[in-house]
């Protein structure tokens, strides 16, 4: 790839997301977090285009049969759960969560980088306090079905618990992203030396 064309990449990226210039591991470690990143990222895809053929299967049978399908709308919705749930991480990591970004621009790599672990300590600060209740919340559960199609509750009730885990992990991730970046990274990207 053309050096520049990078540049002008991450300048762009930069406009749309300042938190996207606070560096991110790389190395051995990097590369894991980017494969978990694509796991992920692949069940969310897979569990919102299983929820398109449920509601797709739901529609053709409305029309071209003469009884409608019961657990389609079950089943859409908890894929709905599971993917925002197996998707929450990802989406933290890549800072695509809502947020207002009224300074974020105007701040400095190390600001943004001290921004970024603030925001991630108190995102993991808050998933570590809930964790155990959504387990709680999970074990309730495990003695109830779901109405349809007759699933132990305990599998959609999970869903807490993989999104506050998810949470606990990606947060933790990117207050060390954050840290290495403050102590280790010059005040500009482009001053580095080689």
């Amino acid at each position: 790839m053309d050096p520049n064309h990078k540049v002008a990449e991450q300048e762009a990226l930069e406009q749309l997301d300042p938190l996207a210039s606070v560096p991110t591991f790389q190395g051995a470690l990097g590369r894991l977090i980017r494969w978990v990143d694509t796991l992920f990222t692949v069940l969310a895809v897979l569990a919102l285009v299983a929820i398109a053929g449920t509601v797709l299967l739901q529609i053709a049978a409305r029309l071209f049969l003469p009884f409608s399908i019961s657990w389609t709308e079950e089943l859409s919705r908890y894929l709905f759960i599971y993917m925002v749930a197996l998707s929450v991480g990802v989406v933290l990591r890549q800072h695509r969560n809502v947020s207002v970004e009224l300074f974020h621009h105007t701040l400095g790599l190390r600001a943004r980088a001290v921004f970024q672990v603030l925001i991630c300590l108190l995102i993991a600060g808050f998933a570590w306090m809930v964790l155990p209740h959504a387990w709680q919340y999970a074990m309730n559960g495990a003695w109830q079905t779901s109405p349809t199609l007759k699933v132990p509750m305990l599998y959609i009730f999970f869903s807490t618990v993989v999104m506050f885990a998810l949470l606990l992990v990606y947060g933790a991730i990117g207050f060390l992203e954050g840290l290495v970046a403050i102590f280790r990274s010059p005040e500009r990207p482009d001053a580095e030396t080689p």
